[in-house]
């Protein structure tokens, strides 16, 4: 990627480097997707552990990853608009970058089954028909996408037969099987089983939690915001973000209230379960705009004094996602140190923090010394292979 055609949006650095040590602690209080509760904790520890994971899914969880989309579509508006001032169309050699991002995302799945490159890699094709459509034509098919169709029509039929008795999820059966190779000490066993059954697993939990739709509608809004230059800095886009704080803010609330209601309010799972996955999802939505307006506000405020430790972390953020699954995996997998089996969500934190802190540090040492991260570098030569660019 170049933004060698307009200037650096140094809170988008900021931003998205905010979102990837949060992905980090959330990864981490699930020993990266390998769920288990350590026996024979003391009582204030279990609650403490408990008070720990709650609060940091209510912060985060859905809500990381949707700034990355955001972001991951607004990227793709910087490298297009780039390209069509030097006179060149963006969208095949777009394609070629979202296949060599699944490659990193298979190299990535390796370590860690939940690795959402491979995801945005095929979900990413979906910017490409919607490239040149105009602004209010994109608007309505991210509004689409964001409504969740598919689970409005098994609403409607649920209500239908609302005694029909619903299986469990089919990612349960994949994500059952995870015992089977993360607890053992065979590295090669982990690597084949998160790349079959474990891919399995997050693909089909993607698809039932509406993350498909989802993330689609998020990609076409961050490229509608890199048209609006809303994360330019002026008036226009600082009262943009204002705004969008009160209203997220005002939506988050009774949509937070409904989702967590839902359980007790309705007796029949075929009904329930779609509902919860729509309003999750705009739960989620709501919140995570709250969090990109506060960033955004902050940061502006303060001119990027204190956010701007989060800058190297971001300009290199898919080395350092990676760089977290083969260290997090080592440490939480049984074939590393196995931690897993000791540490409860309290530690984890504290794990995920040093990881953050270490992680830091080499960012800042390595942006200092070259211009892209590591991977970063090796992506961006081989975007632009057999090019005159």
């Amino acid at each position: 990627m170049s933004e060698s055609s307009s200037p650096r949006l140094h809170v988008v650095d900021a931003l998205r480097g905010f979102a990837i040590v949060s992905i980090m602690l959330l990864h981490n209080i699930e020993h990266f997707d390998f769920y288990f509760t350590p026996a024979g904790q003391p009582n204030w520890l279990i609650g403490l552990n408990q008070g720990i994971w709650d609060t940091l899914f209510f912060l985060f969880g859905g809500k990381s990853y949707a700034i990355f989309a955001l972001l991951f579509g607004l990227t793709f508006f910087i490298q297009s608009d780039n390209q069509a001032k030097r006179g060149k169309d963006f969208r095949g050699r777009f394609a070629w970058r979202l296949l060599l991002l699944l490659a990193f995302g298979l190299i990535n799945s390796t370590f860690y089954q939940g690795d959402i490159l491979t995801i945005y890699a095929i979900l990413g094709f979906a910017l490409i028909p919607v490239a040149k459509l105009s602004n209010k034509a994109v608007f309505w098919i991210a509004l689409v996408l964001m409504l969740q169709p598919v689970e409005w029509i098994n609403f409607f039929v649920g209500l239908q037969h609302p005694e029909v008795k619903m299986a469990n999820p089919a990612s349960w059966a994949y994500f059952a099987k995870v015992g089977d190779y993360i607890p053992g000490d065979s590295i090669v066993k982990t690597w084949i089983g998160n790349l079959t059954n474990g891919k399995i697993a997050v693909l089909l939990w993607a698809w039932e939690a509406g993350r498909i739709f989802q993330t689609i509608s998020i990609f076409m809004l961050g490229m509608l915001a890199g048209r609006k230059k809303l994360f330019v800095s002026s008036d226009v886009s600082n009262r943009f973000w204002r705004k969008t704080l009160l209203i997220a803010t005002i939506s988050f609330i009774p949509l937070f209230i409904i989702k967590n209601g839902l359980p007790n309010w309705m007796v029949s799972e075929i009904v329930r379960r779609p509902l919860i996955t729509i309003v999750s999802t705009w739960s989620n939505l709501a919140f995570m705009l709250v969090l990109v307006s506060v960033f955004f506000i902050a940061y502006q405020k303060f001119s990027g004094r204190i956010l701007n430790i989060f800058t190297s972390f971001g300009k290199m953020s898919m080395s350092n996602y990676i760089i977290q699954s083969i260290l997090g995996s080592f440490i939480y997998y049984g074939f590393g140190l196995g931690l897993y089996k000791y540490t409860g969500a309290t530690l984890c934190l504290l794990i995920g923090i040093s990881l953050a802190i270490v992680q830091g540090i080499f960012s800042n040492w390595w942006m200092k010394n070259h211009r892209q991260g590591p991977l970063e570098n090796i992506w961006h030569k081989l975007t632009w292979i057999n090019s005159n660019y």
